[in-house]
């Protein structure tokens, strides 16, 4: 059996639906009731089991043959401020769980980010080094830096599972995102938008030398992010904490101008002033290197953004 957790989410739920379809059996873990009301979530095969969080204790462990877990769940909203909540949810069960899945000597995969990079002072490089010198710019994005710096003091110790893998997941979108509401991705947003109004707004840039619009990011469709954790949980060895994203920083007006491109119109933005709360922790400009990734041995081709786009698109019109 293979654990997964935030198996009702946006990631967690595609890599569930990945594994069952290669014929594994997987404990998804979650909020039972997220797992019925959202519409995007299909009805689950039989041997599909969800779990509620406080199901996992070590008891669990000894009483299945778990196979490895691919560790989503977190609370992922970069505006939530409460860090003794985001240190408990986020930082203290992840350590939970990698000490259960040491325990177990099962592979471990989980869910780091790109928030933990900042505004991008020392690049968007995943050499290992580089983490003690990192400064996130929000409470969400401290609290998976603290797990990252931890699972590196836990190696040094030599308390790790028999392989493991974080990845710092720069801006993930397609399928099954709906429910994120105001944290699901541009693209969601701009279809929504598209067809409510018939055009898109965007955030005014507030930093010189940047236009609207120009703000640049990594842009990654959530069927890559399936196939590198996948294949994370099955390599036969390696460990690390690797960026997953395309290796190209991508304008928001380029990725609102290829939905447009998907629904067949003509693209209509219109740019609105970011509010106040938002400009000093925002990131202008993000960038995965991904060259640790493919040293490591991922060698699948990535989808641009104009295909993944498409991608989702076709999939919301059905």
């Amino acid at each position: 059996m293979i654990i997964v957790t935030g198996a009702a989410g946006f990631i967690g739920y595609r890599v569930a639906e990945s594994l069952i379809a290669q014929g594994q059996h997987v404990i998804g873990v979650d909020e039972l009731s997220a797992f019925d009301s959202r519409p995007e979530h299909q009805s689950l095969p039989l041997h599909f089991k969800a779990a509620p969080r406080d199901l996992l204790n070590p008891e669990f462990f000894r009483k299945h043959d778990i196979s490895g877990v691919i560790h989503m769940g977190a609370c992922s909203s970069t505006t939530e401020l409460r860090v003794d909540y985001l240190r408990e949810v986020n930082t203290d069960y992840s350590k939970w769980l990698w000490l259960e899945a040491t325990k177990a000597s099962v592979p471990f995969v989980y869910a780091s980010s790109a928030a933990t990079y900042g505004a991008g002072e020392y690049g968007f490089d995943d050499d290992e080094t580089l983490l003690p010198r990192l400064k996130p710019l929000n409470p969400y994005g401290q609290s998976k830096h603290d797990f990252d710096v931890w699972v590196l003091d836990q190696e040094r110790l030599g308390n790790t599972p028999p392989t493991w893998s974080g990845f710092k997941f720069f801006n993930v979108y397609g399928f099954g995102e709906r429910h994120k509401n105001e944290m699901s991705s541009v693209v969601l947003k701009a279809y929504d938008q598209i067809k409510s109004r018939g055009y898109v707004e965007l955030f005014e840039s507030h930093r010189e030398g940047i236009a609207h619009g120009e703000q640049a990011r990594d842009f990654i469709c959530v069927e890559d992010v399936v196939k590198v954790l996948t294949w994370a949980l099955n390599r036969e060895a390696g460990r690390g904490i690797l960026n997953c994203g395309s290796g190209l920083a991508e304008t928001f007006k380029y990725l609102v101008e290829c939905t447009f491109k998907a629904m067949n119109l003509a693209p209509n933005i219109k740019y609105i002033p970011m509010p106040e709360v938002l400009r000093e922790r925002y990131q202008y400009y993000t960038k995965a290197e991904m060259s640790r990734l493919r040293l490591e041995g991922y060698a699948d081709p990535l989808m641009s953004l104009e295909q993944g786009v498409r991608t989702y698109v076709d999939r919301l019109m059905r």
